[in-house]
């Protein structure tokens, strides 16, 4: 996604001694179907688009030329943005090992798990056979230390925001009704179908859009007509990245009302921050990472409580003044932890202590 393609532009900018290259697939087949490459922050660095075997599937596809490129461009370090237990991971960080390249990976698993073979004897060579891990949270660190991985570890957001892009409008209107908003994959999981249950009610003016896309947007179609909800309940496709910030603009409150599973837990909830740096408020579930995230700078309620979801809702409909200190609140936090400067900043220190070690 080229939003994402910011922090590589920063850490190139940022570092002048830094040759960076970046391989990546032409597209994705993920849950919401398929992603095509964007091209937004290319300076500084080289993007080299590769073919992915078993493109889609997330335990197995790894990339055949990658051994091309290393054995051509000799790294000091490899950065492999994939969990342990993938064979993406074991192949790229076998390939290090054979052109004597360090390496790091980076994980946001925040359920202890585990995986039949071959995945857990590529998940023990991974963490035996690296020279540094990186985590999205603070759950999946306490995760990877359970799971015996000793060595270095690191807490930063694989992705944050760049606040030049993400930020409030010039002036925000007071707007009747309030718009509120869902966005992200359509599956159970994600708990839309109680964001719904809570919008059907909520006695005062509203609007509602839901973006996104997933094998469960028949099924909430279906309950936004049984509620008698058409016309009030907006489902939209997929925008590009480069479309969200204007997006985030047009509407008052962002809703995440995930749940956990006995596989799942939501990692960190990253269209929560970009809502913060738009200035909206943001109301969260509290599963796994969002009230982290969140922290004063929102509202939260527990998991599956559609009745405390209607309070917060209806408290933030009833009252802008809230929902604008809310917003500043979280501007402010975003700025302090999530910027993609500060992610950039903090992974090329990693990669300087990596290579400095390295040099020892």
């Amino acid at each position: 996604m080229g939003i994402y393609q910011k922090k590589l532009e920063e850490m190139a900018l940022r570092a002048p001694d830094l040759a960076l290259t970046v391989v990546v697939p032409p597209f994705w087949h993920g849950a919401e179907g398929k992603t095509v490459l964007e091209h937004s922050h290319t300076r500084g660095y080289r993007l080299e688009v590769q073919p992915v075997a078993f493109n889609g599937a997330f335990h197995t596809h790894f990339y055949p030329r990658l051994r091309e490129t290393i054995s051509k461009e000799r790294p000091d370090l490899i950065h492999i943005d994939e969990e342990p237990y993938n064979f993406a991971t074991y192949h790229a960080n076998r390939l290090a090992h054979r052109y004597g390249a360090r390496s790091l990976w980076f994980s946001w698993q925040n359920l202890h798990r585990g995986y039949p073979p071959p995945f857990s004897w590529m998940e023990s060579y991974n963490l035996r056979h690296t020279d540094h891990g990186l985590v999205g949270s603070h759950t999946a660190a306490q995760v990877w230390r359970s799971k015996g991985y000793e060595g270095p570890l690191t807490v930063i957001p694989q992705f944050g925001v760049d606040p030049d892009s993400f930020h409030p409008p010039p002036i925000r209107e007071t707007r009747s009704p309030v718009h509120v908003a869902y966005i992200g994959r359509l599956v159970p999981e994600k708990g839309v179908d109680l964001f719904l249950h809570a919008l059907n009610q909520l006695e005062n003016p509203w609007q509602a859009t839901i973006l996104g896309s997933g094998p469960a947007e028949p099924a909430l179609r279906e309950q936004v007509a049984a509620l008698g909800l058409v016309g009030r309940v907006t489902f939209t496709p997929w925008l590009p990245s480069a479309e969200m910030p204007a997006f985030y603009r047009k509407i008052d409150v962002l809703v995440l009302p995930s749940r956990s599973r006995p596989n799942w837990t939501e990692q960190f909830g990253r269209v929560l921050i970009e809502a913060m740096a738009c200035g909206l408020a943001v109301v969260g579930a509290q599963s796994g990472e969002i009230p982290h995230v969140i922290g004063d700078a929102g509202l939260t309620f527990p998991e599956d409580d559609v009745e405390a979801l209607v309070q917060v809702l209806d408290k933030l409909i009833r009252a802008p003044e809230l929902r604008h200190i809310l917003g500043e609140r979280g501007r402010s936090r975003v700025l302090q932890q999530f910027t993609q400067t500060q992610v950039a900043d903090a992974t090329l220190d990693v990669y300087r202590q990596v290579c400095d070690e390295r040099a020892i």
